[in-house]
């Protein structure tokens, strides 16, 4: 989850235009627009969407053969009810990244009011990574250390410095309180806030049992953007069509700037669009390259 948006959340390390310039609009795009201005575009999206015929749902084990890896990132945690509905109504597993984030009601994303909903997907077999205990942001390298912003815990918005074995720590926490919430290990697989890392970091990482997930260019799938510029139908429309098999996805249980809030307007219709294109979803558990490790019991 991120306050603000991010320029560096993406698969592979690049500036932050990456992750829009797959938004621009094409000749095709033209009608669309005008269709978004009146709230019709989304709506009839949506509409032809939920028609998907049977024969499009989801492929399980051995038969998903043309997978998508949807991941979820901690947030405000407001609709994360919701998207754990519209999860169980299609058969689909994703893997959420934990760190302890502020909620709407006050509390933290880890807390106690949260730990049977962390028991609940963990009973229904989706997979589990660390999100730093406190969202640090990785900003540079120092003599010292990691230096990082968290935008959580006590020292919210302080910019410190971790050295690498503070850095696992931070790690650690999030698999700590998984583990006491559902009574089940957390993978051992992490995603850096923002997507943000350095080769200092990743070392650090991997020295003390951490692999590293980012997400596909086309998996971004712009929850955290700003809403006037991008638009739920913009995003649905441009996901549906740059999705490939085997890229990672990434969204957030809830973004505190988007006005125009993504996932009630988006992720069903984003799961029925894909599996009518033949797709099919799984954990990372399941991912060719991190699915030793996302199967590998964290340390702690």
């Amino acid at each position: 989850m991120l306050q603000d948006s991010e320029p560096g959340r993406r698969q592979s390390r690049s500036d932050g235009l990456g992750r829009v310039r797959g938004l621009g609009l094409s000749r095709r795009s033209m009608l669309h627009n005008a269709l978004v201005l009146t709230g019709a575009g989304l709506a009839a999206l949506t509409i032809a969407l939920s028609l998907a015929p049977a024969e499009a749902a989801e492929a399980k084990d051995a038969s998903c053969t043309r997978p998508v890896y949807l991941s979820f990132d901690t947030g405000h945690m407001q609709v994360a009810p919701l998207i754990a509905e519209v999860l169980q109504r299609q058969g689909v597993k994703v893997t959420f990244f934990l760190a302890n984030e502020a909620t709407k009601t006050g509390g933290s994303s880890l807390d106690d009011s949260w730990a049977p909903w962390w028991k609940a997907r963990a009973a229904e077999g989706h997979a589990f990574g660390s999100h730093t205990w406190d969202h640090d942001s990785w900003l540079t390298d120092t003599p010292a250390g990691l230096r990082v912003k968290p935008s959580a815990g006590p020292q919210a918005h302080k910019v410190r410095v971790l050295d690498a074995a503070a850095y696992c720590r931070e790690l650690a926490r999030p698999a700590l309180r998984f583990q006491a919430m559902t009574g089940q290990p957390m993978g051992a697989i992490f995603r850096a806030p923002g997507g943000k890392t350095s080769p200092a970091l990743l070392q650090a990482a991997e020295a003390c049992g951490w692999t590293h997930v980012g997400w596909a260019p086309a998996g971004f799938l712009g929850d955290e953007l700003n809403s006037d510029k991008f638009p739920n139908a913009a995003l649905l429309q441009r996901a549906l069509r740059d999705i490939r098999a085997g890229d990672v996805l990434v969204a957030h249980l809830g973004i505190w700037s988007r006005q125009e809030v993504w996932a009630p307007a988006v992720l069903e219709p984003l799961i029925t669009g894909l599996k009518a294109r033949g797709l099919c979803f799984a954990t990372l558990r399941d991912h060719p390259q991190f699915g030793p490790a996302a199967r590998r019991a964290a340390s702690s």
